[in-house]
């Protein structure tokens, strides 16, 4: 929503899963949010102690809202929760070839939809790990296609 918590810890996990393994010329990666409530500024620092603490870097992201723009760069826009997901679809044009998902449906076994926002339930480490898990099968999925 706000792109601040679960957003920049999926995107700072995700390229840290990328350059493990070597591919970080082959990705283009960003997060943003539905709503601009925080636009320009730094990920929640409870996110950021957290990812750190798993050695993720958060620290050079800065807020933003999502674009219309980002429809029509993006191959793949993944939301954070159902909420969200809606939105983005809502907000999609209709040329745009762009694949919008929920992160957890690359889950190997969570049934959630949607990662708890730890804005407001403190589960910070709880979601880095849903977030980490379900980045590295969506890496794994897209090398796969490769």
């Amino acid at each position: 929503m706000g792109n601040i918590c679960r957003s920049p810890t999926a995107e700072g996990v995700f390229r840290s899963i990328i350059k493990k393994n070597n591919h970080s010329e082959k990705f283009e990666i960003d997060s943003a949010g539905t709503h601009a409530y925080h636009i320009g500024n730094p990920p929640d620092s409870r996110s950021q102690a957290t990812a750190i603490s798993y050695g993720v870097d958060l620290s050079n992201q800065k807020a933003r809202q999502v674009h219309e723009s980002d429809f029509y760069y993006y191959d793949f826009i993944i939301a954070m929760d159902v909420n969200n997901f809606e939105i983005l679809k809502s907000i999609c044009p209709n040329e745009s070839q762009s694949q919008i998902q929920l992160l957890l449906d690359y889950h190997p076994s969570i049934e959630l939809q949607s990662v708890p926002d730890p804005y407001y339930e403190g589960k910070f480490d709880e979601v880095f790990d849903m977030v980490y898990s379900a980045c590295s099968s969506f890496f794994e999925s897209i090398v796969k296609k490769d």
